[in-house]
């Protein structure tokens, strides 16, 4: 979640959440319900001071009033001596905190307005050669706003949507000053390590410098949408680098058939390794993006990867004579850490070979002797250590939670990171690099948890088609009773190249809350159980993924008789709807489904979704190749089957699986009379229960628990939530 709260707003949802006093009585705690979600908090991006004293992170709530959310950076001390305390206070959001070198202030991203219109404002350079800007005094850092800005700067254009731009707030207090001025905004920034200037990635194109004489959309490559941006215009990802005390930019990468992102500056500030797919087919069906280095003054580029797959997350050894990335040699490998010499010309080397996980937060520690990064693993995520020279491997946190977000100073040789679990969201965590002397920071949500009860989640492991092990997990609903039977929701996740496991769901915490189980599980294509488990998927959809499943199933119910065979329903998102949709036409068990951005018929979501033709390596050939098996996986070939009452919702800006795939299945089962419905959701796109605006992604969890309320408990009179 990345947006924030008005700083009245948030003080008061935050007050409103601290612990309760002990005068108070007791209060009676009641079960979750979707409506929660507007009182949640929640963490992300923590990030250390150059001292380790102190972590800024952001807090992000929501305004039910605007429908909105907001985010404001707080900061904490890592000795957790003081009480956390907000820095940002606006009513835009401030996000993605980042330390200037001598930790005396903060820079970040927000859309707010300058203070002071009438001042010039920076712009950047047309051309690439760099701008000439004055001798910049990065000591101290100022952070009042520039007056004798170099006359070749040209003010952005007026325009009426607010872009993000980098500003910067002393730890003193005063006032914010803005550092950027860039057309289309800032997307990501990071400071140089002697904090006179700032690397940063900005979209360009030739709009920018003549408008468009017609508003039609014109395409010459395959991808021209994505689901989170829609459609493309003519703007491509470059980096830049900006004068921190002038603000002044320069452009240092061109070109209208690539992006360019992920920029990091060597340990001297001479140099910026970024990523880049420079085939000239990066929006025509191409993966193989690359690392570059370039000069910081933007002399030509040198490729420093070797592969023709997927490279990334470019990060410098601290000597800068090394770079670490992520790359695939294949197309469906997990991606490994590779070391290459940041001169280039040379082979990467594989650092770990057994490493069967996907990393990801690749971080350098330890004065250049190990790197650290996170993974999902077996229904959990756990931050790893690697060697850098021999390539061992270990685990460095543990537990039955979710691991994330970590970031480390080296001086003190301790790090943050963020950590969820079955009955909490985030909260923020410091320890040694070892994983020892573990301290909570945060108390987030503190006051709503004390209102709540919440449910346990139980690990069960079973065999699932051709024998293989499956993990999954039971939710017992909340005030479980002996001797009384009670329905159970089967839920799907999506990816499939995904997990669950004992990290926070909001949902399953409402169904135990409404007297449901809930099971979930990870079938074969579910990541954090190694390649050959993920890859599994392959040839099988609709088959043995939907045997791990019915397995999973029976086994729960074999254990656990407490749960009514008679009232069983399913749901999923995504991979997880279309399975959904699979099992309804292949069994009759269930008594209600609720299938989310679901895919049912293979034949035009290849053709119509953003990726173009993505699942050839699925079903072992594109759909041209492979027609037949297309349609034979596809759930709108058993649409005459399906029997059990269905809900549909789906978002109408959703490009990844197009409307129409929910229209198709809503048509195809009227028309055979199944008991089908269908809810779209305006404005919203495929991450509606993610990004959603606030009411919908509510009112989606409403429209689900008003299908099972009907059909597993009998609740003939629900209503609906848009009647209500």
């Amino acid at each position: 979640m990345k947006t924030l709260l008005q700083g009245a707003l948030a003080a008061s949802l935050l007050l409103s959440c601290a612990a309760p006093s002990r005068a108070q009585a007791p209060q009676k705690q009641r079960g979750v319900t979707a409506e929660d979600y507007y009182a949640f908090e929640f963490l992300s991006d923590p990030r250390l001071s150059p001292d380790g004293r102190w972590v800024a992170y952001v807090v992000t709530t929501v305004d039910q009033r605007q429908n909105r959310r907001l985010s404001q950076i707080w900061l904490a001390a890592t000795d957790g001596t003081r009480p956390p305390r907000q820095f940002t206070t606006s009513p835009q959001s401030a996000s993605s905190p980042r330390w200037s070198p001598d930790g005396r202030a903060l820079a970040f991203l927000s859309t707010r307005p300058a203070p002071d219109a009438a001042t010039p404002a920076p712009q950047r350079s047309a051309t690439p050669t760099p701008t000439p800007s004055p001798s910049p005094s990065p000591t101290p850092i100022s952070t009042e706003m520039p007056q004798g800005l170099p006359s070749a700067l040209q003010t952005a254009a007026p325009d009426a949507t607010p872009r993000a731009q980098v500003w910067l707030l002393s730890l003193d207090g005063g006032e914010a000053r803005r550092l950027t001025n860039l057309k289309n905004g800032v997307n990501t920034f990071d400071w140089s390590p002697d904090g006179t200037r700032l690397v940063l990635t900005s979209r360009t194109g030739p709009s920018d410098v003549k408008a468009p004489s017609s508003d039609v959309r014109h395409y010459r490559h395959t991808s021209y949408k994505f689901n989170d941006t829609g459609w493309f215009d003519d703007k491509r990802s470059h980096v830049w680098v900006a004068d921190v005390q002038s603000g002044a930019v320069t452009q240092l990468t061109f070109g209208e058939d690539w992006n360019d992102t992920d920029p990091q500056w060597s340990p001297d500030g001479s140099r910026i390794a970024f990523v880049s797919d420079r085939t000239g087919k990066a929006f025509d069906e191409s993966r193989n993006t690359d690392v570059f280095v370039i000069d910081s003054a933007g002399s030509p580029m040198r490729k420093i990867s070797d592969h023709e797959e997927a490279d990334n997350s470019p990060r410098w050894s601290p000597d800068g004579k090394t770079i670490a990335f992520l790359g695939r040699i294949h197309e469906n490998d997990h991606p490994k850490i590779y070391l290459a010499p940041a001169s280039g010309g040379q082979p990467s080397r594989n650092l770990a070979p057994e490493l069967d996980l996907i990393p990801s937060n690749l971080t350098w520690a330890e004065a250049g002797r190990a790197l650290y990064f996170e993974t999902g693993v077996k229904g959990e995520a756990h931050l790893f250590r690697v060697d850098a020279k021999d390539g061992k491997l270990r685990q460095v946190t543990k537990g039955a939670r979710a691991v994330h977000l970590f970031d480390i100073d080296n001086a003190s040789r301790r790090m943050v990171y963020a950590a969820n679990d079955f009955k909490h969201l985030d909260d923020l965590y410091t320890a040694e690099l070892d994983g020892s002397g573990e301290k909570k920071l945060t108390s987030l949500n503190a006051r709503l948890w004390a209102q709540l009860q919440l449910a346990d989640v139980e690990r069960m492991t079973y065999k699932g088609a051709g024998g293989w092990d499956v993990d999954g997990f039971l939710v017992k609903p909340v005030g479980w009773q002996e001797g009384k039977k009670y329905p159970m929701v089967l839920s799907i996740h999506g990816g499939p190249a995904g997990q669950y496991g004992v990290d926070w769901f909001h949902e399953f915490q409402v169904y135990a809350a409404r007297g449901w189980a809930v099971f979930y599980a990870n079938p074969r294509g579910s990541t954090g159980y190694g390649q050959k488990f993920e890859r599994g998927i392959e040839g099988e959809w609709g088959r043995n993924d939907y045997t791990d499943v019915m397995n999973g199933v029976e086994e729960v119910l074999r254990r656990n008789p407490w749960i009514d065979r008679e009232r069983l329903g399913v749901t999923g998102g995504s991979y997880g709807g279309y399975l959904t949709n699979w099992i309804v036409g292949h069994t009759d068990i269930f008594k209600a489904a609720v299938t989310l951005r679901s895919v049912s018929d293979f034949i035009s979501d290849e053709g119509t979704r953003d990726g173009a033709y993505g699942h050839r390596d699925d079903f072992g050939g594109d759909l041209f190749e492979k027609f037949d098996q297309y349609w034979e996986r596809s759930p709108l070939k058993y649409a005459k089957n399906v029997k059990t009452p269905i809900l549909i919702l789906h978002s109408d800006n959703d490009y990844r699986v197009p409307l129409e795939q929910g229209e198709q299945w809503f048509r195809a089962l009227r028309h055979f009379g199944a008991n089908a419905e269908l809810v779209i959701f305006p404005r919203e796109n495929h991450n509606l229960t993610r990004t959603g605006e606030p009411k919908h992604l509510v009112e989606s969890l409403n429209w689900q628990l008003y299908w099972f309320d009907r059909y597993l408990d009998g609740k003939t009179n629900a209503v609906p939530p848009d009647a209500r």
